[in-house]
């Protein structure tokens, strides 16, 4: 498999940043090492753009007929290899060489196909779609490894998904030329098609592990046998005697969960990939409970966390290097070895560590300067797994296996 061209712009005018764009693209096609005629098109663009949704997606058909299939979102920003656009106009495009028989288009109208097998999928959502996380659980257990990767779309104006598929608009969707709003649409892929996926977490737990122990709905009533907001004042060491103190601390801390015998704090102090972390949402004095933006069963495992720049950049360090090591061949030609040894992370080639591109679908909260500086985060990700084709969206909740997830990084890299 060749790498996928990609290409990213920024401009107040969406004319001028779709034909930088296609500059790039057109001059990656004619390059041995990329693909000459990839037919699946992901596009991002930020919620600047969305108003010009159809006129851009027309546009960018026109402009490339040998894409036959599209699909995307909107975001309050996009990234790029080693680049992010954060609250300024922009989009990214890349576009993928698969074979026709491998994946599928599909959108809430048009739902996947019953021939078609589907292996694992990449998903937008509408987060005002309602019941959106039991949608993304059904559509996980129709797929063979129930593994799903992308996110729900976050914008300040319209809400819009991009789904083509074949030689025209997907059925059922009118005069929207391709772009619609609610649901979930995105791309199957069958057994073919080869991924590797990670999901990065950016919280680090404050307190130790507990059990949920009793529980109604969302409140959360005892842990550990104790009453609950007991165990949330002494884990976080305040008291509702100094409400403005304590309020402060309990606007900082989240809570991270996951079901009972999974690992929820890893050997290295980070929470693991099943950790889902959800806000405190009030205190229930009455019956001394914490009640938090997810319904909780007994058993499940709890720890209080925070938003942490270290850690966040370590674990995404992490799972670059172990996508990398997945995918890095055991054995390699001497030249090859020479340069995957080099101190530059440009001088390892991409056939070698066998990647053709890469999605990455970051949390809205991690964008912008949450990791020290612009693209700071996206630079850690080429650092580690090198020049790849890479593009991706800040989104309001992140989608990995049947979870949704919040304040994380999903990256999924085609081998």
């Amino acid at each position: 498999m060749k790498l996928f061209p990609f290409g990213h712009a920024t401009h107040p005018q969406w004319q001028m940043a779709a034909g930088l764009v296609l500059a790039q693209l057109r001059a990656q096609m004619a390059l041995p090492e990329y693909a000459n005629s990839p037919t699946l098109g992901l596009l991002y663009i930020t919620d600047h753009y969305a108003p010009q949704a159809e006129d851009i997606l027309a546009h960018l058909g026109a402009e490339l007929p040998e894409v036959t299939d599209w699909s995307g979102t909107v975001g309050v920003g996009v990234s790029s290899s080693n680049v992010e656009y954060f609250d300024e106009p922009a989009l990214v495009l890349m576009l993928c060489d698969l074979p026709s028989d491998q994946y599928q288009v599909y959108s809430g109208v048009t739902p996947l196909a019953a021939g078609f097998r589907a292996h694992t999928a990449l998903v937008h959502a509408d987060a005002s779609t309602p019941d959106v996380s039991e949608l993304v659980a059904e559509l996980a257990g129709r797929t063979s490894t129930g593994y799903l990767f992308g996110g729900l779309a976050s914008s300040r104006s319209d809400v819009v998904q991009f789904a083509v598929s074949g030689n025209g608009t997907l059925s059922g969707h009118g005069k929207a030329s391709g772009v619609f709003h609610g649901g979930l649409s995105g791309v199957a892929f069958g057994e073919g098609v080869s991924l590797v996926s990670r999901v990065t977490q950016g919280c680090q737990p404050v307190s130790a592990e507990r059990t949920v122990t009793r529980a109604d709905g969302n409140v959360v009533l005892e842990l550990d046998g104790e009453p609950a907001l007991d165990v949330l004042l002494s884990d976080l060491s305040i008291s509702l005697d100094q409400p403005e103190a304590a309020m402060s601390t309990l606007r900082a801390t989240l809570v991270g969960l996951t079901d009972a015998g999974s690992d929820l704090v890893g050997r290295t102090g980070h929470f693991g990939g099943d950790v889902l972390v959800r806000h405190i949402i009030g205190l229930d004095a009455t019956r001394r409970g914490v009640a938090i933006a997810q319904r909780v069963e007994e058993d499940t495992r709890l720890a209080f966390c925070r938003r942490n720049v270290q850690a966040a950049r370590a674990d995404l360090m992490r799972i670059c290097a172990e996508v990398r090591e997945e995918l890095e061949p055991e054995e390699v030609p001497l030249a090859v070895a020479h340069a995957l040894a080099d101190p530059d992370p440009l001088a390892g080639p991409n056939p070698a560590r066998r990647v053709a591109g890469a999605v990455y679908v970051s949390c809205a909260g991690r964008g912008g300067p949450h990791f020290g500086g612009p693209s700071a985060e996206l630079q850690v990700v080429r650092r580690v797994l090198g020049d790849v084709p890479l593009v991706g969206f800040f989104a309001g909740g992140e989608i990995a296996r049947h979870h949704l997830y919040g304040y994380t990084g999903v990256l999924t890299v085609f081998r």
